[in-house]
């Protein structure tokens, strides 16, 4: 009996210890739970994580000074935010907020992005846009609508407004929401793929969007920046554009960082660092000028940053990488000797508009003779870079051209600013001296031909023939050095061939046998007369005669003319890129010859047509003009009329500077020197005497 009991005892006891071993594991793991894993559960919690790009401001664009030419302001974006925003079974709530949003920035005056290619005509049918077939394409596609490629504009509109559930809307209302909804399921809206539905909206229009945030579900705003050009217009032909990447672009783009990835020499490091600039579709891009030449350098490395989303739907973001600004380009430009060319220009413009019903147009070049650096680059008409996108259409259709750069693009039969070099090459192949002399009657008779000269000026030598622009005496020589030696001069002073210059521009034509052959046609004695006053099949850029003239200027050494100057880091304490001058080539013609054309030229300002024009300037300048005609239409009539040259450089002893004017449609190459006059003004006067800047990260004295 005892002993039962104490069995019994002992079987408590074990249970009892049982039981309370079993509570020490719980009150353990519950300790543990509660204390030492709270942040693994809370993690835990977690239903989305996910990674956004954040982009990388655009580098600036400065003049040599440090001048902004183009810079980046803060704008608000708003997007559609995957996470939020009502997914596709919630159709008719998308289609609710889509449509309340496009009527709150319509009542703003503000835009939203409308890609549909269907237009709403008044009388309610529904037309394709223009110039849209691919998206027009992916309308019709399997992908989309699946429709037959004959399906009219109509077939997809309704196919739209069944497909989106807009039977309920007007038909007005309909094709916006419809422009949205197909946006958003061409772009793969996504949780890591938000819609950007507007772009640079006001803060008016985001306060009265939060002010509704729940019905606005997943309609957020981005403080994003801008293209800014504070200048507007100074320079626009120079700086140029940037705009929405193009598919073609975008897989270049994609194609030049993967040849770049396959370095084996690359540093991980070094591979993030290219990965960080690779491009989306919706980034944008450099479509012209200095924005497209530097875009490599000018685009922001993207940062990236993590969101997520617990259950009780609290949001918490973190960065895993800071997003970079793009470096700074430094133009060879001065801003305010740009200005100052591009307000002589217009102004001359002008005064000279509505001779004979033909509109004038022109450029100015300005380049520093000892280094090849482009000072100063204008384009008559120009445009407003800050309403580019805006006016596009009229830019691109007015006849004027505002768009055209004529200083690299356009080119001209360059008249008697071609003689110093047909000058250089008599000169300096003994074909003539410096004192030798023909007559001058006004009339060259030449195998049965007449060519003429403005005046008679008797017994002319070479000084006197560059001076006084006489025809007669460049028709004597050219007949003795024939159109092969003159070509081979034309050619060693860049004449009618690209200069080299970092953006595109055209190659000209050198009139001569290889140039007429290529036509097909024959070369005869007559052209060569021709050709020696500039006229013929002679076509050069007002870049290759200011980068001629400076050759002159400075003794013979062609340099490449170049626009960027330098690349420096976003804050400008180091120099990533210094483009140094480059020489093109070497004339190794004698000083001799260059003093005598130097000379003529000298006289055409001190005695010539041009005495009067440059006679209050601060320095003592040379010059040469020249004039070619032109014929055009105006009005259904053929008008005639003259592009007006002039080549010229400063100051004549010590030479800094080399300018070029062109106006078209003028009388003669003596009515655009005003131009060239106040530039000198402004770059010997008032440039000369303004401060320096302060050179970049130096401190003050």
């Amino acid at each position: 009996m005892l002993s039962s009991k104490k069995t019994n005892l002992k079987r408590v006891a074990s249970a009892l210890i049982a039981i309370f071993s079993i509570l020490g594991i719980f009150v353990v793991q519950l300790f543990r739970i509660q204390l030492i894993n709270r942040d693994e559960i809370a993690a835990s919690k977690n239903v989305d994580v996910y990674t956004l790009k954040v982009e990388g401001a655009r580098g600036e664009i400065l003049d040599r000074n440090g001048n902004v030419l183009a810079t980046n302001r803060q704008g608000n974006r708003i997007v559609f935010s995957a996470a939020h925003f009502p997914s596709l079974k919630n159709q008719s709530e998308r289609n609710e907020i889509i449509i309340s949003l496009i009527k709150l920035l319509e009542s703003k005056g503000e835009e939203w992005n409308d890609n549909l290619p269907l237009i709403l005509n008044p009388d309610g049918s529904v037309s394709f846009k223009e110039n849209s077939d691919s998206y027009i394409e992916y309308l019709k596609s399997p992908d989309m609508l699946n429709l037959n490629h004959y399906a009219t504009a109509q077939n997809c509109f309704d196919a739209l407004k069944e497909y989106f559930s807009l039977q309920d809307y007007s038909d007005e209302d309909a094709i916006k929401i419809a422009s949205v909804c197909v946006s958003l399921r061409k772009q793969g809206f996504s949780i890591t793929n938000p819609y950007v539905f507007a772009e640079d909206v006001s803060s008016a229009t985001i306060a009265a969007i939060k002010e509704r945030s729940d019905f606005y579900r997943g309609v957020e705003h981005e403080v994003v920046t801008y293209r800014e050009y504070p200048e507007k217009s100074l320079a626009a032909h120079l700086i140029g554009t940037v705009g929405a990447i193009s598919q073609s672009e975008y897989e270049n783009a994609k194609n030049a960082l993967e040849q770049k990835l396959k370095d084996p020499n690359l540093t991980e490091e070094e591979k993030r660092a290219l990965e960080k600039r690779s491009y989306d579709l919706d980034d944008i891009y450099g479509k012209s000028g200095v924005e497209k030449l530097m875009e490599e350098y000018l685009k922001g490395a993207d940062g990236y940053k993590v969101i997520s989303r617990d259950t009780d739907g609290n949001l918490k973001e973190s960065y895993i990488e800071e997003p970079e600004k793009g470096e700074t380009v430094i133009l060879t430009i001065d801003a305010g000797l740009q200005k100052a060319a591009e307000i002589a220009l217009e102004k001359r413009i002008k005064e000279l508009t509505a001779q004979k019903g033909l509109e004038a147009a022109g450029a100015v070049a300005v380049i520093d003779v000892n280094t090849g650096e482009l000072l100063a680059s204008a384009s008559y008409p120009g445009y407003d870079l800050s309403t580019y996108y805006e006016n596009y259409s009229k830019l691109a259709s007015d006849p004027a051209a505002p768009l055209w750069n004529r200083v690299l693009q356009s080119t001209y039969a360059p008249g008697s600013t071609f003689k110093p070099l047909v000058a250089i090459a008599a000169l300096e192949t003994g074909t003539v001296n410096k004192y030798d002399q023909y007559i001058c009657n006004s009339v060259f008779h030449y195998k049965g031909m007449d060519f003429r000269c403005l005046r008679s000026h008797g017994r002319t030598n070479v000084v006197e023939a560059i001076e006084k622009s006489c025809n007669i005496y460049f028709y004597n020589v050219a007949d003795i050095l024939g159109i092969n030696k003159m070509n081979e001069y034309a050619t060693a002073f860049g004449l009618g061939s690209k200069t080299g210059i970092e953006l595109p521009e055209a190659e000209g034509v050198l009139a001569g046998i290889p140039y007429r052959e290529s036509l097909g046609k024959l070369w005869l004695p007559g052209d060569t007369i021709q050709a020696s006053i500039g006229q013929s099949d002679n076509l050069f850029t007002p870049l290759q005669l200011v980068n001629y003239c400076a050759a002159i200027a400075n003794g013979g050494t062609r340099y490449v003319p170049h626009i960027i100057k330098e690349v420096k880091t976003p804050d400008k304490s180091s120099t990533i890129m210094k483009k140094d001058p480059a020489v093109a080539f070497k004339t190794n013609i004698s000083a001799s010859t260059f003093a005598t054309v130097k000379e003529g030229m000298l006289r055409a300002v001190t005695q010539g047509s041009l005495q009067s024009t440059f006679k209050d300037l601060k320095v003592q300048a040379a010059a040469k003009t020249g004039t070619s005609q032109t014929v055009k239409i105006v009005n259904g009539r053929a008008v005639k009329g003259n592009n007006g040259f002039v080549i010229s450089f400063a100051p004549y002893e010590n030479p800094e500077i080399a300018v070029v004017v062109l106006i078209e449609n003028v009388d003669s190459g003596t009515a655009t020197a005003k131009v060239a006059a106040d530039i000198y003004e402004y770059y010997f006067g008032t440039m000369k005497s303004v401060v320096p800047q302060q050179p970049f990260n130096t401190l003050l004295p």
